[in-house]
């Protein structure tokens, strides 16, 4: 098919990289055109310098940048890839957003003949390398079957959770189960350490439990090591929060660890720790206990 990636961050420079591997016609785009012009070259892609030229003639116009202001930002205008894109064809957004911005994508893009999904994805930087994300989708049943084969590209596990805005919606659960596990984690490290226990056979012995997580497994060594050079920065979890309590507001729910772990997040951000792995949670812990 053709074609258009949008974005060209940790997770869309793979993620675009895995469409034209699989046989795909795919032009990028990217802010920073030196980005774009890197990827067309390490991968025999094309790039465009405007959104708007990138989705032109693309059958499915995917979109991965930051925050709802950066989607609207590709997206409209005279330079977005509403702008550029044919008749009948289906944007997906896979990035972290609120549901509203999801379900006012899909009204502007259906008064304009197009068709939309939202499509956030979990898995971080290293499933986005290895094709491995879980994406969650919200749209038309019929429009994510279509997208579906396409988007296996880079997803071991597409699903379609309901109606437009669904696939954020999970996406919001998503970050609040992983925080409450980063969260627990750190705090149950500041008593294994204090006590001097060995962390590796920690780890694996309480992998073999009930409170065995995938940031068990991934995050607690690293966490006890005070190595957070990597992973899914601690900025994109603040953000992602955010969102998930501004949800919870207009539902007229009531998020107490969300919230507190969003404060923590605010505090090692003003601290300057905003591009480290979202495990650093644990040095605010740290500081605390001196």
């Amino acid at each position: 098919m053709k074609l258009a990636f949008i974005g060209l961050g940790v997770m869309g420079f793979p993620m675009a990289a895995h469409l034209q591997q699989a046989g795909h016609q795919v032009c990028v785009y990217n802010r920073s055109l030196e980005k774009a012009q890197a990827w067309a070259q390490a991968q025999g892609g094309t790039f465009a310098d405007t959104p708007a030229a990138a989705a032109k003639e693309a059958d499915i116009v995917m979109v991965c940048v930051g925050n709802d202001d950066d989607v609207r930002s590709v997206v409209y205008g005279e330079e977005g890839v509403f702008a550029g894109m044919k008749k009948g064809a289906l944007l997906v957004d896979h990035t972290t957003t609120s549901a509203s911005l999801a379900e006012e994508l899909s009204a502007a893009a259906q008064k304009l003949g197009l068709r939309f999904i939202d499509a956030p994805v979990s898995g971080g930087q290293l499933g986005a390398e290895n094709g491995a994300l879980t994406i969650m989708i919200g749209g038309d049943e019929n429009e994510v079957n279509e997208a579906a084969p396409v988007l296996s590209a880079y997803g071991k596990k597409v699903t379609r959770l309901g109606p437009v805005g669904a696939g954020q919606r999970c996406k919001m659960v998503n970050q609040i189960c992983v925080i409450g596990a980063v969260q627990g984690i750190a705090e149950g490290l500041m008593i294994a350490n204090k006590a001097g226990l060995d962390i590796p056979t920690l780890i694996d012995v309480l992998a073999g439990g009930a409170a065995q997580s995938w940031q068990l497994e991934n995050r607690a060594q690293t966490m006890s090591d005070d190595k957070f050079d990597f992973g899914f920065a601690a900025q994109w979890m603040h953000k992602d929060l955010g969102i998930c309590l501004d949800e919870a507001k207009q539902q007229g729910l009531s998020l107490p660890l969300t919230e507190q772990v969003y404060q923590v997040y605010e505090q090692l951000l003003a601290q300057g720790f905003g591009r480290y792995d979202s495990s650093v949670v644990i040095k605010d812990l740290v500081a605390k206990a001196k």
